[in-house]
């Protein structure tokens, strides 16, 4: 779906669109019009906020109106959105609010191409909100639709704004919202579609548009190189394991991250089978890969002063002739033995490999991105990532990143006496622990046996938002979210401001 943004000063009363997007509040006596609507609030007669009253419109978050303006504004359709209460003395007005309501708006544009926003843009950085919730909002999946009525419609979105600097603000919005809808595209597609040679291809046409470095390593130089989680995990497919690795440098920059993101492109679990379903929706186990390579375009779009690399750990988990059994010991790139219990617990075992590998960057801080456990559901829920790390100021730092981003995220602790519970009486580590509980915790307590002493690492486990299996919320459609792809480039960000 092609999609165009610009930043106007011009009235929304006379804009030239299908649509215009207005915001109000909850108030003590009926809905009071938020700032950028007041002008359509004047054009109507008796008063915009009397005909959300009629509506019976509340004023909370993300509700929705729909109605004709009837010739008030030039645009033949007003789409008004809650805004939730006024903010007090003063204040701003939430920007990831704003950002969900744009979205919530911007999903009821149906066929309609041409959306002015007129909602609270005083500021540059209400108006990036604005423009990223809208782009998010507007996202929509077609590949598969046959019939014409589901082509995807184009989308010329104009954010009406005369902040000092709203133009920049909304073109940085622009290129985080197209590559959060590249991660979404990536997990939404069938997997028959997106095996791991596939999304190595999706990498490398990245690369060439940005100009991104990479490195594929196949199945044979994944073998050659002792990356045994990626050929174990892979072995009972047909479709052999990729190792991508993507690189952005910066002439001034002196610090150096690294990402990895697990890309299990469809998993059943191995032998250790998952059950119908909690299979259905595992074309999006590559949702870090997917994060990870759509926030390596943003970066290589933006350019901040950091050098970053970007590692897709890819495989597809099959049950087949070839596939790993449970029982097997594998060696890990580096050396680390693993008894591999439960080939459910796959994900772990290519991203050892991942990470064991990010270190020959020497990276300030690695991060990983992973769908890794059901635990973290169970834990957190669909809508917040768990964030753990080897350091407390680490972890704290990437949470912050995560609400900076309008991303929900929760620290999480890595209690050291889970970690006895992966002990193997025949290999340097097993896969899974002899117990249940604790899960996520556990998966990652495994991970950070690959993170050699004094570096810097956190885990992101975006398990359940990842991928919205229920209805449409804000600028959260139904299916791949993108989830983590801002995060990261909001910590890239952080560093190439703080520390260089």
């Amino acid at each position: 779906m092609s999609t165009s943004l610009s930043v106007i000063t011009e009235s929304p009363c006379s804009l030239d669109a299908d649509a215009v997007v207005v915001g109000y509040h909850s108030g003590p006596e009926g809905p009071e019009l938020a700032s950028g609507a007041h002008a359509v609030d004047a054009a109507f007669p008796g008063g915009l906020a009397t005909t959300l009253s009629l509506l019976g419109a509340s004023g909370k978050p993300e509700e929705v109106h729909t109605f004709p303006s009837q010739g008030a504004v030039k645009a033949p359709v007003v789409i008004a959105v809650g805004l939730g209460d006024a903010p007090s003395d003063g204040a701003a007005i939430d920007l990831d609010l704003l950002s969900r309501a744009a979205g919530a708006a911007l999903r009821e544009r149906k066929k309609r191409v041409r959306v002015g926003v007129a909602l609270p843009a005083d500021t540059a950085e209400q108006a990036g909100a604005v423009a990223t919730g809208a782009l998010l909002g507007g996202y929509s999946f077609t590949r598969y639709r046959t019939g014409e009525e589901d082509a995807p419609a184009p989308l010329e979105l104009s954010v009406i704004s005369s902040a000092e600097g709203a133009a920049e603000a909304a073109a940085r919005a622009e290129v985080l919202a197209a590559s959060t809808n590249l991660a979404r595209d990536l997990v939404n597609t069938a997997p028959a579609d997106l095996v791991p040679e596939d999304l190595a291809g999706a990498a490398e046409e990245v690369a060439r548009e940005t100009g991104l470095k990479i490195e594929t390593l196949d199945e044979h130089a994944l073998a050659d190189g002792g990356y045994g989680g990626l050929v174990g995990v892979g072995q009972g497919s047909s479709n052999p394991p990729r190792l991508v690795r993507l690189s952005y440098s910066h002439p001034e920059a002196d610090t150096t991250l690294a990402f990895v993101g697990k890309g299990i492109t469809f998993d059943t679990g191995g032998l250790s089978l998952k059950p119908a379903s909690a299979m259905d929706w595992m074309k999006s186990d590559m949702g870090g890969a997917a994060a990870v390579l759509a926030a390596m375009r943003s970066i290589a779009l933006l350019k901040p002063t950091v050098n970053v690399v970007g590692y897709l750990a890819i495989a597809e988990n099959m049950v087949g002739g070839n596939a790993q059994r449970p029982s097997d010991v594998i060696s890990i790139y580096g050396g680390t033995t693993v008894e591999v219990l439960n080939t459910d617990a796959e994900g772990r075992l290519v991203m050892a490999d991942a990470l064991v590998r990010a270190h020959e960057d020497e990276p300030d801080l690695i991060v990983d991105v992973a769908t890794l456990t059901g635990a973290q559901l169970v834990a957190l829920g669909t809508r917040l990532f768990g964030v753990m790390a080897n350091d407390d100021a680490v972890r704290e730092d990437v949470v912050a990143a995560a609400t900076a981003a309008g991303e929900a995220a929760w620290p999480m602790p890595l209690p050291d006496h889970l970690r006895k519970g992966l002990d193997s009486s025949v290999a340097d580590i097993a896969n899974v622990a002899s117990e249940r509980w604790g899960g996520m915790l556990t998966a990652g307590i495994f991970l950070k046996e690959f993170i050699a002493d004094g570096q810097r690492w956190a885990h992101i486990d975006i398990a359940g938002p990842s991928f919205n299996q229920g209805a449409p919320f804000g600028y959260t459609p139904k299916g791949g979210t993108g989830s983590a792809t801002r995060t990261l480039v909001r910590i890239a960000e952080t560093f190439a401001t703080d520390k260089n």
